[in-house]
């Protein structure tokens, strides 16, 4: 019983998008049966699919993005149950987490969605890059319109001397194994620029510590260890796949952290460099006067002006009550309150005296 037959309906697709890809560039010029065309047929197999994975590339970025800017809350939850062994508080940190998560719009499984996607057709591309030779002399059973002249064709083209179906451990050419490991040194070199790129240029320095990131740096060097001891058993054709798919990785992201930058990061720095050299060359000079912007609420009243007492009042004025004046000049306000009453009943107010008191007669 084959385990992979699974792969079967990816293995259909492979096969025809290479086919496909070839014909087109025999129609473009190059030349039809085995050559550089078939070798390049591999890098169109490399182009529509990251082209149909660019939805999830741009979910990858924002996710590890997300993971690495959720660390320090994440510290604080590890912190708060340090020491808690009990089921509650497993139960409660484990809640807490995906709150977090969900929080953040990430988990940890979505940075590594793009590469799980892949991995059905980087298999596919290996198995149908291993059946060539057994497609050729009629032992297996045609894949989609590689049939046994097809696969002949395939197996037969090289790069720089080594065929596609080549596999380092298998072959005893000294020129096919010197181009196999380099081929194996460029994957490797690429996966780990790839990683370092997202890692440690678009992430803030706060984000660069703690647990995750520990975990994540020692993942930048067991990727490529992982693929230096793999990639001996893995045919050329698959080894091309590999390091273009990386270069398509890495130029994708540098367009991606050049254009939106991660908040804090070093290419947000670099960023705003870069903006502000162009401001400048354009004479456009920047305020660097911070605009303090006043709190809004409650409009604030006028306060009345404190006059000298015994200063004279303007013509048409009142006097103001006594419980409208402030408390600290109430004492000022009925002193000038009872002047005026006394003035009222004056003589030189023009009003009657008031009527002395009869005497009583005996």
């Amino acid at each position: 019983m084959d385990f992979f037959a699974f792969l079967a309906p990816i293995e259909w697709v492979v096969a025809w998008i290479m086919y496909l890809c070839h014909q087109g560039l025999v129609f473009l010029g190059f030349s039809d049966g085995p050559g550089p065309a078939w070798v390049l047929s591999i890098v169109g197999l490399v182009i529509i699919i990251r082209i149909l994975l660019i939805p999830l590339f741009f979910k990858q970025i924002k996710a590890s993005r997300g993971m690495q800017m959720l660390q320090p809350e994440m510290q604080a939850i590890q912190k708060k149950y340090k020491g808690k062994t009990d089921p509650a508080s497993r139960e409660a940190m484990s809640r807490e987490t995906m709150e977090l998560y969900r929080k953040h719009g990430t988990n940890p499984f979505a940075s590594c969605m793009p590469i799980l996607l892949q991995s059905p057709i980087f298999f596919a591309l290996f198995r149908v890059l291993n059946g060539l030779v057994p497609i050729s002399d009629g032992s297996s059973k045609p894949i989609g319109p590689i049939d046994a002249s097809v696969a002949s064709d395939i197996e037969s083209s090289s790069v720089f001397g080594a065929q596609l179906s080549d596999v380092f451990l298998r072959s005893s050419d000294l020129q096919t194994k010197i181009v196999i490991a380099v081929l194996i040194v460029a994957m490797c070199a690429t996966t780990f620029f790839t990683q370092r790129q997202l890692t440690m240029k678009n992430m803030p320095k706060a984000a660069l510590e703690g647990p995750m990131a520990s975990t994540q740096k020692m993942m930048l060097y067991v990727f490529p260890f992982i693929f230096a001891v793999s990639g001996v058993n893995f045919p050329v054709g698959v080894l091309v796949y590999w390091t273009t798919t990386n270069l398509w990785s890495m130029g994708q992201q540098f367009y991606t952290i050049r254009r939106m930058p991660a908040p804090g990061s070093e290419a947000e720095r670099l960023l705003k460099e870069r903006q502000a050299r162009k401001r400048a060359a354009k004479g456009i000079v920047e305020d660097a006067t911070p605009v303090i912007e006043q709190p809004r609420g409650q409009r604030q009243q006028p306060k009345r002006k404190d006059r000298q007492k015994g200063a004279p009042r303007p013509v048409g004025t009142t006097t103001p009550r006594v419980e409208d004046a402030p408390v600290e000049d109430a004492p000022k306000a009925a002193d000038e309150s009872r002047t005026s009453d006394g003035a009222k009943g004056s003589p030189a107010s023009g009003a009657a005296k008031p009527a002395p008191k009869k005497k009583k007669q005996k």
